[in-house]
């Protein structure tokens, strides 16, 4: 079957800019994007059942800039005043500079890596006396705790947000030729909106191994799996199966 119709189960690209905008025109695609899955906050009432003294952090580390946004808000509502001693270690540089929103910009107590846990940890090393709290969902992948373990960094989880699935009832009636996920719990959001989904026709494809994985434990037909060393980007994988299929026809 040839792809005319496309599905992102991630929000619609911020500016005018986008390589699936550049997918779509070049192959006269019709490309939605629909978030499978939404962000709601944890209560301060939840928050405080997880026992945890933010007056004993000394440090925070960022992940996202969602965990940046909930830390600030659980603060507010729990009453709690973020001493300006307090240090911050973010993953990336665009989540550090997010932090303006919320804090004066100091370069002695905001530090961040380049864009994976394993090079913030390194940078973290040579902070092993703090007391760090790791804001973050109730899915946190296991790979960032079993880093910070690695390194012996002395932190607590606190989960203050949850991702749960999205109202997708009005996608019933409508048909889409791929349908793209980025996460497990795109996939989950999937059967929970359509218990009955059935694939049929429809091609999937999967972004990352956990992604892949979710897709055939629930017993689907993974067609595209990117990244691969020849498609680093899922746009470039859905065009490299665009370009075998037009091969066959």
């Amino acid at each position: 079957m040839s792809i005319k119709t496309i599905l992102v189960s991630q929000p619609k690209p911020e500016g005018e800019k986008s390589p699936y905008y550049d997918l779509a025109e070049k192959f006269k695609l019709k490309i939605d994007f629909r978030s499978f899955i939404q962000v709601e906050g944890v209560s301060a009432q939840d928050f405080r059942a997880q026992r945890i003294n933010l007056a004993e952090q000394t440090a925070i580390i960022f992940t996202s800039k969602t965990a940046v946004d909930h830390f600030f808000r659980i603060s507010e509502e729990t009453r709690f005043t973020v001493p300006d001693t307090m240090k911050y270690f973010c993953i990336s540089e665009a989540i550090a500079l997010y932090l303006q929103k919320y804090v004066a910009y100091r370069k002695r107590k905001i530090f961040h890596g380049k864009q994976t846990i394993e090079e913030l940890a390194e940078l973290m090393k040579k902070h092993k006396t703090e007391k760090y709290l790791l804001p973050c969902t109730d899915i946190l992948r296991d790979k960032i705790p079993e880093v910070l373990e690695g390194q012996k960094l002395n932190f607590t989880k606190a989960v203050l947000y949850k991702t749960v699935a999205a109202d997708l009832s009005d996608l019933e009636d409508v048909y889409y030729d791929l349908l793209v996920f980025f996460s497990p719990g795109g996939i989950e959001s999937l059967f929970k909106n359509f218990p009955d989904f059935k694939q049929n026709d429809t091609l999937i494809a999967a972004f990352g191994p956990t992604t892949a994985n979710a897709v055939l434990k629930n017993n689907l037909r993974l067609d595209l799996h990117a990244p691969q060393p020849n498609m680093p980007s899922m746009t470039a994988a859905i065009a490299h199966l665009i370009k075998e299929q037009s091969k066959k026809k």
